[in-house]
């Protein structure tokens, strides 16, 4: 028999498009249009209807809307009374509006948002979801719509450089056109007709006509089309239906995978917008996921990323609190617990925390709810520290999708229990339906369902459901998609329900997942680790900063009463946290989100200076005594962790000319440079052993084309190896000699860039420390810092948050194969065993290390600092100008001595006056002390935060400087929980006993 499935689906697809489709809209009537164009920035609804705003009449296709601009437009009519009877049979009257939408999906493009004379916000218009309910017949309709005009900066993802990034450099010229704003009847019998038609005939094309099902729905709506008379749809719509319905109320088998559905809308808080920008997003998107509760009660919305809900408090009250009722009615369900859905791999320890103490105690002070389930869909990759930082939150589960991304390999599961670096396991869900912004379409649910890894051992998964990344969220098309198919026979089974819901029902039917140890590496998106060079130094700097405005703010607060910064260091972290978020701090948005973050971190540090200056001036004796104080961890030229004291003189470095090149060396150290600046030996005088092996060359500048195949600022691509070059021909090479000691000058000219290296050797150690002032003008360029090592290691630590990492660098499996650049925080050690060599940073993240043939036989290490990319898109001016960097190579050392040099680089010592002894002391080196601060809630209590580092079992005493009523273990919102490494009391000595790597808060009562 002829299989005819092709042409019966074309007719179909013709008779959906061309007949149902047009009429679900049966009558239109216009509207009158007044406009008025905002002079600059977006303006509140009082100031757009205040006597200020000039309304003139605008016609429809008339261009309107410069880049980035904002277009208030007043809309004014009936709802004609000949649609009475229509509306009493059903039919809806809503205004629909046409902004001059392209195919692209909301978020990219010109978004609106309407609002009621009174200034109560309505909805939202979006592509795909541009109506407005507009009442009864006979009523008035006078509408206010916001209109944003922002530019389609993607395009269609070819990313081409464009000036469309920043609102300075894109222009003045109208980019849109409003098409449509009229009145109009909506149909209802005609668009649920039109809802299943589209249900049942992507069913169809995901089941085949192969199979009994498909072939029988396709005869169905075959037969729906010879039931209905293409003149009338309307008039024989329900007779349509009539026939659908035996297909449709076939009920999905016993064996099909559950579905829980979650309304969501990935925002991003900046990407191919800016920041104020995201603020309306939210609103418009926030003001859609309302009007759908209204209209259906079983919709249940997920929103993380408390900073957003942050921004409706502040510049939206009115819609905050409809928010708020329907978050106490477990509708609107706050997820995440964190300010944003920050990136995970580049945040410092003490930052990634604080993004949950700053998410959670704002949800609960708000809405009164914790929040279980971290929600983070899309940033870059997923740090092994994680699981336990997540677990001190508060949180007992974790969500994301980003790693259905991987160019190499298919992750293994769907729902497993993630172990972190310390053990601490959480359960993890990546949904299978691969997005984040699922339209509950056949093809989506039938991929969650084949894509599903747990198969026979469990049976559901969640759909985050809606327009994301640039919002939209929901509506009411995918509602409908999702009540077709919740008992549908050929589909999964599918319900609305919270994150909640589905990981308990996951619980219980997977009581044994499988389990996944360490980092969810993602195997893309490899250049975020270095884009963006001067954000990523500020971010760096700021939580540096960050550390010492708390030290020394709280020892000022205990030791002489003064008033602790609260409020101050609350605006800073939360600037800081904001600019850590998965598009910001990676160096993957346009270029206002980079000059608007860049002033931003110069308000924190500057403010952060403030705070430190007017605590050590407290603290110190008013100059009478020169000392040094000294925030970090680790004692340094004399003076201990935490304290103010005169510092020692380490010994003084000599250098000499040695041929036809350098020699810097103290009592640790002796390194030798050739004519070009680069080291050819270095010997710690511990061991008395080479470090660099033969034939190679230490602290050398490399420059590579790079040329991602896609994803520009996101991307780094393995063949950049195949197109590099050694920086060997410097424009000068000399030996100086100044007050602190010998320093070695190499200065490098690169096309129209300058490079300028400072190479000293730190006074009273075996460590190398080179300087780099870069004046930045390469394009699609990438400039490594690379350190060959005499050592074959078959790994490489890495510090990461409250621990490191070990990654293997032998490329045995795939998996080895897809990690060629990796992130890293202050330092990287690689060794073999009984010796090592660290290499540390203080403002780079991107590394790679490799095995190399090494003369003579054998091989050797080479690590590599990524310092600079260029990247075109989407800033086309990324990286651009002057950037400074500090790198250090130490020989002989273990991973105790990267610790220890890594803080070193990131906390120099301060100049100040006076003697003041620590707060907090560990005696155990191992004991890392990470923050010294005043509780959260005022009340004066210090909580200090501390862990393991080197990845062993690690008994303490904890000293305090001041009397103690009470010390007690928290979890990182500063709340009571049993002991797991305390011991003791203040009155008989404080003992800690940590697991490798744990994390530890403590808080302690003052007497």
């Amino acid at each position: 028999m002829h299989d005819d499935s092709a042409l019966v689906r074309a007719r179909i697809q013709r008779f959906l498009l061309e007949r149902i489709a047009p009429a679900v809209y049966r009558a239109s009537a216009p509207l009158e249009i007044t406009a008025w164009e905002v002079p600059d920035e977006p303006v509140p609804f009082a100031e757009a209807t205040g006597p200020g705003a000039s309304y003139a009449p605008f016609t429809l296709g008339s261009p309107w809307g410069r880049p980035w601009g904002t277009t208030w437009f007043h809309v004014t009519g009936d709802v004609p009374s000949e649609w009475e009877d229509a509306q009493a049979g059903g039919a809806r009257a809503e205004v629909l509006v046409d902004l001059g939408f392209t195919e692209r999906q909301p978020g990219f493009q010109a978004e609106g948002l309407v609002w009621s004379p009174e200034g109560v916000i309505v909805k939202a218009i979006e592509p795909r979801n541009g109506y407005v309910p507009a009442g009864a017949s006979g009523d008035r309709v006078e509408l206010f719509i916001e209109a944003a005009s922002n530019p389609d900066v993607g395009g269609d993802w070819l990313f081409r450089p464009t000036v469309m990034g920043d609102k300075l450099t894109a222009g003045d010229g109208p980019i849109y056109k409003l098409r449509r704003l009229e009145l109009a009847l909506r149909d209802t019998e005609v668009w649920q007709l039109e809802q299943e038609v589209i249900a049942l005939l992507g069913l169809a094309d995901v089941l085949g006509s192969g199979t009994t099902r498909g072939a029988e729905i396709l005869r169905a709506l075959e037969d729906l089309i010879d039931a209905m008379d293409p003149r009338d749809i309307p008039g024989t719509a329900r007779a349509g239906r009539a026939v659908l319905r035996p297909a449709l109320d076939k009920p999905a088998n016993a064996s099909a995978h559950r579905v829980t559905a979650v309304g969501h809308a990935h925002i991003d808080s900046a990407w191919l917008w800016p920041v104020r920008e995201t603020v309306r997003k939210v609103a418009r998107t926030f003001s859609n996921v309302l009007r759908l509760m209204d209209e259906d009660p079983d919709f249940v919305f997920a929103a993380s990323s408390a900073v957003q809900y942050r921004w409706m408090k502040d510049s939206y009250p009115e819609l905050f609190e409809r928010i708020r009722a329907r978050v106490a009615e477990g509708r609107f369900v706050p997820v995440g617990g964190m300010w944003v859905e920050s990136d995970t791999n580049l945040p410092g320890g003490e930052a990634l925390a604080r993004q949950f103490v700053a998410g959670a105690r704002f949800f609960r002070e708000e809405f009164g709810v914790g929040t279980e389930t971290v929600w983070l869909p899309d940033s870059f990759g997923y740090t092994g520290a994680l699981p336990q930082i997540a677990r001190a939150a508060g949180a007992s589960t974790f969500l994301t999708q980003k790693i259905s991304w991987n160019e190499t390999d298919v992750f293994p599961h769907h729902t497993f229990l993630w172990e972190g670096i310390d053990g601490t396991r959480i359960l993890t869900h990546f949904p299978p339906v691969n997005t984040y912004n699922s339209d509950l379409s056949a093809g989506d649910l039938a991929r969650a369902e084949s894509n599903y890894a747990e198969k026979g051992r469990a049976n559901s998964s969640l759909v985050p459901f809606g327009f994301g990344d640039g919002g939209g969220g929901p509506t009411r098309d995918m509602i409908a998609a999702g009540r077709i198919a919740a008992d549908l026979e050929g589909s999964p089974a599918v319900r609305f329900g919270t994150p909640g819901e589905f990981f308990r029902e996951a619980v219980a039917e997977y009581p044994a997942p499988p389990v996944w140890n360490g980092e969810l590496y993602l195997e893309f998106h490899r250049g975020t680790y270095t884009s963006q060079a001067r954000t990523k130094r500020h971010n760096r700097r700021s939580e540096h900063l960050l550390r010492e405005a708390e030290l020394w703010s709280a020892q000022a607060a205990i030791r002489t009463g003064a008033e602790y910064p609260y409020d101050e260091l609350e605006a800073c972290w939360q600037t800081v946290l904001l600019n850590q978020f998965h598009d910001i701090l990676p160096g993957s948005a346009i270029a206002w989100v980079y000059r608007v973050a860049e002033a931003e971190y110069e308000r924190v540090e500057a403010a952060l200076e403030a705070i430190i200056g007017r605590a050590l001036a407290v603290l110190g004796d008013g100059g009478r005594h020169a000392a040094a104080a000294n925030a970090g961890p680790f004692a340094r030229d004399g003076v201990a962790a935490g304290a103010i004291a005169a510092t020692s003189e380490p010994d003084t470095p000599t250098a000499r000319a040695a041929g036809d090149g350098f020699v810097l060396e103290n009592a640790h150290a002796r390194f030798a440079f050739d004519a070009a600046g680069r080291v050819v030996s270095a010997v710690d005088a511990e061991n008395g052993r080479e470090s660099v092996p033969p034939g190679q060359r230490g602290a050398e500048l490399q420059l590579f084309r790079d040329t991602p195949t896609q994803w520009d600022a996101w991307d780094l691509d393995r063949h950049y190896r195949r197109d590099g070059h050694v920086l060997d021909s410097p424009e000068k090479v000399e030996l100086t000699i100044t007050d602190a000691g010998p320093e070695l000058r190499v200065a490098h000219r690169v096309g129209e860039s300058r490079i300028e290296e400072r190479i000293t050797l730190v006074p009273g150690s075996p460590t190398l420390q080179i300087e780099l002032d870069i004046d930045w003008h390469e394009r699609q360029r990438l400039l490594k810092l690379a350190f060959p090592v005499d050592v074959q290691a078959d790994r490489a630590e890495s510090e990461i948050q409250f621990g490191h990492l070990a990654r293997p660098i032998a490329e045995n499996t795939s998996w080895d194969f897809a990690r060629f650049e990796t992130s890293a925080h202050r330092w990287v050690h690689v060794g073999e065993a009984g010796y090592g060599a660290a290499v540390a940073n203080d403002a780079s993240y991107g590394h790679d290390v490799t095995r190399l043939a090494r003369d003579g036989g054998g091989v050797f290490t080479l690590v590599r600092q990524s310092l600079l990319r260029a990247p075109l898109f989407p800033d086309p001016e990324a990286d651009q100008g002057a950037h400074r960097f500090t790198a250090s190579f130490t020989p002989g050392a273990s991973v105790a001595d990267a610790i220890r040099e890594g803080y070193r680089v990131n906390l120099p010592a301060r100049e100040t006056s006076g003697e003041v002894a620590a707060l907090v002391v560990t005696e155990n080196p191992a004991v890392v002390i990470e923050s010294v601060k005043l509780a959260e809630d005022r009340s004066g209590d210090l909580v200090v935060r501390l862990y393991e580092s080197r990845g062993g079992r690690a008994t303490t005493a904890l000293t305090l400087g001041f009397d103690a009523a009470e010390v007690y273990e928290t979890d990182l919102l500063e709340q009571r929980v049993e002991p797991s490494a305390l011991a003791g009391d203040p009155g008989s000595g404080i003992r800690l006993t940590l697991r490798p790597f744990q994390l530890v808060t403590l808080r302690s009562r003052r007497g």
